[in-house]
């Protein structure tokens, strides 16, 4: 009886855990690079999520991504604060041709206003970032098509 109860916090938080990973699960998509390899991408379109973004994470896995999905084509600036590791940023027009890329963009460790903007150089709706370096590793250059 002892050891029953011992285990069932346990299992309530193992179980917690599966729920959200299968929450985490339904907002991703496959997102195919121009030269074919595919990564799994999860997908924020509520304003709110798209402001956390990256930030606080320890790590992005080289074949997974998150990808911004803007209602509309607009020159949108992007920057680190709080986010803990170098990203690649991909800019993309509502053709989702690649327009813009901010690659090895470092984190920003200083106070909030005086972290940099990176792009919004180009009309953009979706931005897709992957972790520092991989733009290169996936030969992305402005004017490849990105599928998801």
């Amino acid at each position: 009886m002892r050891v029953a109860a011992l285990l069932l916090p346990v299992l309530i938080l193992a179980a917690c855990g599966s729920q959200r990973s299968a929450d985490e699960q339904l907002n991703t998509r496959v997102v195919t690079l121009p030269g074919g390899q595919r990564i799994q991408a999860e997908v924020l379109v509520r304003p709110e999520d798209m402001a956390r973004g990256m930030m606080f994470r320890d790590s992005l896995a080289p074949d997974h991504g998150m990808l911004f999905v803007h209602p509309q084509p607009a020159y949108y600036k992007y920057w680190m604060f709080q986010v803990r590791i170098p990203l690649d940023m991909i800019w993309m027009d509502s053709d989702r041709r690649i327009v813009e890329i901010s690659a090895d963009t470092p984190p920003c460790k200083t106070a909030r206003d005086l972290c940099p903007t990176y792009g919004g150089h180009a009309r953009a709706q979706f931005v897709l970032e992957l972790a520092g370096g991989m733009a290169a590793k996936y030969g992305l250059k402005t004017g490849g098509r990105i599928e998801f």
